[in-house]
């Protein structure tokens, strides 16, 4: 397990039942790799059917799949599950796989983007299922690269800026991801709840850190002293919303 750690003053407003919250943006990643075996090739053809016929995967582009129906063609899916909740228990995260939301997703790289206006409420968990294709997830801020291999698990708060690259890449260009070679990645993703107490010690997420005095937005944003931030999908650097 390698444990990363970053000094940001990063402020994520979250919903928290119908009340909005303020929130630090952890810098911790945690990572790993679980022994998982590979999907059965019937599976992926039904992949490959899938991203070709439905939904013209763009470079940059990250979709859902269809779950259920890859679990009744994946007899190792629960091997996969156990692998991670093994895994995340050991860091001190016990149980919380079985009570988070679950999807699969698939991406062909993915532009620089966090995800802190959609889940900001929330701490992703993700397991990578393809095999090493020469990506890297690249976390910007902390200069920070996990080479994307099957097996390869990651949880990180969900308003860290991220993207997927190429290995020797220096940022998100769609001309590094060729029609011709398959750089598609599929991963299982969990959201796990960012107010559960086990969650909020393994990322030192610290509450309502926004001065009192503050204003108070609507809805769920990411702020970076005192200013709405979004990034640039290129070089994944914060950007002022005006």
């Amino acid at each position: 397990m390698n444990h990363f750690t970053q000094q940001d003053r990063l402020t994520s407003w979250f919903w928290s039942d119908d009340v909005i919250r303020s929130r630090c943006v952890s810098g911790i990643v945690l990572t790993g790799t679980v022994d998982i075996p590979a999907p059965p090739l019937r599976l992926l053809a039904d992949w490959d059917r899938e991203i070709s016929s439905r939904l013209d995967l763009e470079p940059g582009d990250v979709e859902e799949m269809p779950l259920a129906r890859a679990r009744a063609r994946w007899p190792d899916y629960k091997h996969c599950v156990q692998a991670v909740a093994g895994w995340s228990g050991t860091l001190g995260l016990p149980g919380l796989l079985a009570t988070s939301d679950v999807a699969l997703m698939v991406c062909r790289g993915a532009r620089y983007h966090h995800d802190g206006e959609q889940y900001g409420s929330a701490v992703f968990c993700n397991l990578f299922v393809s095999d090493d294709k020469g990506l890297d997830l690249h976390f910007p801020s902390m200069d920070l690269r996990i080479p994307l291999t099957r097996g390869t698990v990651v949880i990180f708060d969900t308003c860290q800026p991220h993207g997927v690259i190429r290995r020797h890449g220096d940022g998100f260009s769609p001309t590094d991801f060729p029609a011709e070679q398959d750089f598609t990645q599929l991963f299982l993703t969990w959201e796990l709840p960012v107010e559960d107490e086990h969650v909020t010690e393994a990322l030192d997420i610290v509450f309502d850190t926004a001065p009192s005095t503050s204003p108070q937005p609507e809805e769920e944003q990411v702020w970076l002293n005192g200013a709405h931030v979004t990034l640039c999908p290129d070089s994944g650097r914060w950007i002022e919303v005006d």
